[in-house]
């Protein structure tokens, strides 16, 4: 079985500096790199990093960077098949500042990612036979997420909603997610819930089950995650490592959760080694380039003494 990912694909333009222009302000920045990436984009690469065939349905624009993004999926043996080449819009751009503490702030420019429409959505998915779990995101048009999780249900396919940014969220899509893996900020947007403990995440993993959504991951940064099942819950927490590029270890989460859940995971053992790989990319500088291998993964594992039974199987 495989994964479908329905997203986002863009050229990050990531500058890195020791501390953040005020506003008006004019710094030297240290150094400056292009990257592939795209939450989207980001998430298929970790899935198939891991081991996992995977789909990717999304929109790039007819130039030198659709073309780069393109190459760069199937390098890491990402299915390109239903990637949309768009002839009204360029490629999806983002624009990241990355200070000394790994921190980022981001500014992207959708371009071709809105043009992903729903008869793109209905005539990959009409061809997608094998696949148990859709993974989507917010930085395409909601019309076509919500029609993408629509014909995922139809499949029976488990849905994984990563409702970022904050900015795209519908709660709509709440109505044929699985679960959803919200951040601090996501959290808030949402459901007006600030998390900042245990306590609080569990408040609103208790409302998104109200809203009909039983399992939630509420992530809260460097201070861990709690994972939300029917009722039950455990903490999970945060890895220590030397930060480098905090930019797309969300994606990774999300990435190796949707492989986990696809292996036949509960949803704790697949949390628990999401939070591995979401570590170690934040080591790596670039979004998609720097999401870990399964023999990486696996060595970090045996470095750190994390067993087996507290992973899932392939580690």
């Amino acid at each position: 079985m495989s994964v479908t990912v329905v997203g986002s694909i863009n050229i990050d333009t990531v500058a890195v500096t020791d501390v953040y222009p005020e506003r008006g302000q004019t710094i030297f920045g240290k150094k400056i790199e292009y990257f592939p990436g795209g939450k989207g984009a980001n998430q298929a690469t970790a899935v198939a990093r891991l081991g996992k065939p995977v789909n990717m349905i999304g929109a790039v624009g007819q130039d030198l960077y659709g073309d780069k993004l393109i190459h760069s999926l199937q390098d890491s043996k990402v299915d390109t098949h239903f990637i949309k080449r768009s002839e009204t819009f360029a490629t999806g751009t983002a624009i990241i500042t990355i200070d000394q503490t790994a921190e980022n702030t981001m500014l992207v420019l959708k371009g071709a990612n809105d043009d992903l429409r729903i008869n793109d959505i209905e005539s990959a998915f009409n061809q997608i036979d094998a696949s148990d779990v859709l993974l989507v995101q917010m930085e395409v048009p909601q019309e076509t997420v919500i029609r993408s999780m629509e014909m995922a249900k139809e499949k029976g396919m488990y849905v994984v909603l990563d409702p970022a940014p904050a900015e795209g969220i519908t709660v709509k899509a709440l109505d044929y997610a699985d679960i959803i893996t919200p951040n601090q900020q996501e959290t808030y947007h949402m459901l007006g819930v600030d998390v900042t403990d245990i306590d609080s995440a569990l408040e609103a993993a208790e409302i998104f089950e109200g809203m009909g959504v039983s399992n939630s991951i509420i992530k809260m940064g460097a201070h861990g995650s709690v994972v939300y099942q029917k009722g039950n819950w455990e903490y999970i927490e945060p890895i220590s490592v030397k930060a480098v590029d905090s930019v797309g270890a969300g994606d990774a989460f999300a990435g190796a959760l949707a492989c986990a859940i696809s292996d036949g995971y509960d949803t704790f053992s697949a949390a628990r080694f999401a939070t591995v790989v979401g570590a170690l990319k934040v080591t790596k500088l670039g979004a998609q380039v720097g999401i870990p291998t399964i023999d990486e993964v696996n060595a970090f594992c045996r470095e750190r003494g994390l067993t087996k039974h507290q992973l899932k199987k392939t580690v």
